[in-house]
């Protein structure tokens, strides 16, 4: 049995052959070429597809045709009659149509012809199954969701649809006038209809323009708030998210989202809501109207909507695709440039500007391809939407030129036919677009939703909030892997079964080579993560009973490269705190000896530090982030090299107000001097405690923190 498409497809044609030729050649012998007719076409049609189909079956092994097969068998069905129905409708009346031609190079012609629309079909414009994504169930309740959020603006939504449908019905009685106004110029009418039939194409005329100026404007400002709305809900969803999450998600990626997905949503219901509702009601009035003028153009004209639908649901599967890549490229090209633009300095230092305008010109190409293919099939859906479009029109005119003749139809009809029939054909593939969009906007929507439905995979904050806290923090058995190592089978455990004690009105330092579970330790007690082990308690309480925001006001972290925003420096001071106290914050800089920093600068505490504090000295920034933290007067205070880029008098002054008040300090150094002021060092090792004491007393020891002692250490 044959399995290869190639030989199935050269049997059928075969028999296609055979049976095409023993018809023509049956109709010669009885001298009668033109008996048969389209009936005889028809009923070959049906005989070849009976034939054709069983014969597919029976090379196949799956016990069906393929579906290439199958819509070669079709084509090879349906080409000749469908093609001898044109020509009939298109015959001229002194010439009826007599049938088809006796020629039998049709039947090769014929043949030949369905194979090679079936070759590019498949080869060219089909997109292959197994690329299609999977269909998203549920549309309809995105939709309905989607509109929920519209409830704020359903003032707005009524009047602006009201003002619509009065805006279509001006716009529907519009031709009909100007066809009255046409048919009075041709005979002697009183001047007074005259002039009342204009008054009644003026005033439709005015209140289709201020009906449809209000309806326009209305929809916008509902849009414009919904959008506002959608944006400020997901940025606040989205800051709620667990760490890794963000990990997982590239910045450009979430930018798109937050922007152009929800513009995309809003317009998606806004605007198609208003073109498929102004298009549908205009299209119901209009058919009514023509209907009455003529039945039989009117069937013609509503010809067109099925044969575009076909087109347009092939051009939106498509289309759908090609979109999506074209939005996640745009998301990559905007994330590179973020990146490099952000490193400039590591990328100046590595003279790698070569290797980043190689990247980007990378990205940029593959975008470009993409952006070719979507042209490309736009251009080719744009031709045969029109080429559908031309030959209606030229049937059109075939048959009102009968209608004319016999006196069922007078040129004022067919001129207030032909101003209906252009907004009508425009209407239909109004709709069939809208309905397309919102169709390929599905996926947005439910991306969207997707993120707004996320719950943080972390515990929820509590509600405690004591008026005194001691700020004792004990580690219990605490074990931790990072998420995103969590899947490797061979990852690394940051840290394990690590207990420790940070008591109040003491300096504990965490001490141990690169990767041996310091940052981890910071980034736990700051509640980027949880442990998945063990327990952190802060005054005899787990860390996430706490309030969130009282949590991170008691607790502060200073690190070597502090994160500044663009904004002035009592802005980045004072981040995060609801009211503003430029008293205490003067206070707490003469305190740490950084007054005479900030005074120096042209606008003081007013001056703008730039993207990222890039205005700045190394020192400065470090002495506004240490400002940052003290200024919220915190009872733990961690130091992750916060204070290596600063002077000798700076560090001892910074120090000295961090020691008093009796907080808890948590220092991860790397420069000797500070380590050995600690009351209690903590020596980590591939996320284990080796070993715990004081300086001396680690000293004396003997043990790891003596051996690594010139490794971790700078003079």
């Amino acid at each position: 049995m044959m399995k290869g498409f190639t030989s199935c497809a050269i049997f059928v044609l075969l028999l296609d052959l055979v049976l095409g030729w023993a018809y023509w050649i049956t109709l010669l012998l009885l001298q009668c070429p033109n008996c048969g007719g389209l009936m005889g076409l028809c009923v070959l049609g049906v005989v070849k597809y009976i034939s054709l189909y069983h014969l597919s079956t029976l090379l196949s092994d799956r016990g069906k045709p393929e579906p290439v097969l199958h819509k070669l068998v079709c084509l090879l069905c349906l080409l000749c009659p469908v093609f001898e129905s044109g020509r009939m409708l298109l015959s001229k009346p002194d010439r009826p149509y007599l049938g088809p031609p006796p020629d039998l190079t049709q039947v090769p012609l014929s043949a030949l012809a369905s194979l090679l629309v079936c070759i590019i079909w498949e080869k060219g414009l089909r997109i292959e199954p197994a690329k299609r994504k999977p269909k998203i169930h549920g549309a309809g309740q995105l939709f309905k969701r989607l509109l929920q959020f519209f409830k704020p603006d359903v003032f707005y939504l009524i009047t602006a649809f009201s003002a619509l449908i009065v805006a279509v019905i001006c716009d529907t009685f519009i031709p009909l006038y100007q066809g009255e106004v046409i048919d009075m110029l041709q005979v002697s009418m009183v001047e007074n209809d005259l002039g009342y039939a204009i008054a009644k194409l003026a005033v439709v005329s005015f209140g289709s323009a201020m009906f449809s100026g209000a309806r326009g404007g209305l929809f916008m400002f509902s849009l414009a708030r919904l959008n506002r709305r959608l944006k400020h809900l997901l940025f606040h969803r989205l800051l709620q998210q667990e760490i890794q999450f963000f990990e997982e998600n590239n910045p450009g990626k979430l930018s798109s989202r937050l922007h152009s997905d929800v513009d995309r949503m809003g317009r998606t219901v806004a605007l198609n809501a208003n073109a498929l509702v102004r298009s549908t009601v205009k299209t119901c009035l209009m058919l009514a109207v023509m209907v009455r003028l003529s039945w039989e153009l009117t069937v013609l004209t509503v010809l067109e909507m099925p044969l575009l639908g076909l087109v347009q649901d092939k051009y939106t599967t498509l289309s759908t695709e090609l979109k999506e890549q074209i939005q996640s490229h745009q998301a990559q090209i905007s994330e590179l440039v973020l990146q490099t633009v952000s490193g400039i300095e590591t990328v100046r230092s590595y003279n790698a500007e070569n290797v980043e305008i190689k990247r980007y010109n990378a990205a940029l190409e593959q975008l470009r391809i993409v952006k070719r293919q979507y042209g490309i099939y736009s251009s080719a859906f744009t031709f045969i939407r029109r080429m559908v479009s031309f030959v209606i029109r030229i049937l059109f005119f075939v048959l009102a030129r009968r209608l004319i003749l016999s006196d069922q139809l007078s040129i004022g009809n067919l001129v207030t036919f032909l101003l209906y029939q252009k907004p009508m054909s425009y209407n239909l593939r109004e709709i069939m677009y809208g309905y397309g969009d919102t169709k390929s906007t599905v996926g947005v929507i439910s991306t969207v939703f997707s993120y707004l439905d996320r719950k943080p995979k972390c515990q929820t904050a509590g509600d405690l909030a004591p008026e005194k806290l001691e700020g004792r923090i004990v580690f219990e058995n605490v074990s931790f892997t990072y998420p995103s190592a969590s899947s490797e089978k061979t990852a690394p455990t940051a840290l394990k079964s690590v207990s420790m004690e940070l008591r109040p009105g003491q300096m504990t330092a965490l001490v141990g080579p690169s990767g041996s579970g310091k940052t981890t330790c910071v980034s736990l007690l700051k509640r980027l993560y949880e442990p998945q082990q063990g327990q952190i308690l802060l005054d005899g309480q787990p860390l996430h009973k706490y309030e969130l925001k009282y949590l991170h006001n008691k607790m502060a972290v200073v690190s070597q490269n502090p994160v500044l925003f663009c904004g002035s420096l009592k802005y980045n001071i004072e981040y995060g705190l609801k009211e503003s106290n430029i008293e205490k914050v003067q206070e707490t800089a003469r305190k740490i000896n950084a007054e005479s920093f900030f005074s120096d600068l042209d606008d003081g505490y007013d001056t703008d530090v730039g993207e990222s504090g890039g205005k700045l000295s190394e020192g400065l920034k470090q002495s506004v982030a240490i400002l940052r933290a003290l200024v919220r007067d915190p009872r733990v205070i961690i130091l992750d090299e916060a204070t290596s880029k600063l002077d000798i008098r700076a560090q001892h002054a910074v120090l000295g107000e961090i020691w008093s008040g009796g907080r808890t300090v948590l220092v991860i150094a790397h420069q000797l001097k500070t380590v050995e002021k600690a009351d209690h060092i903590i020596f980590l090792e591939n996320g284990e405690i080796v070993e715990e004491g004081t300086h001396q007393e680690l000293m004396d020891k003997k043990g790891r923190y003596y051996s690594l002692k010139e490794e971790l250490f700078k003079t």
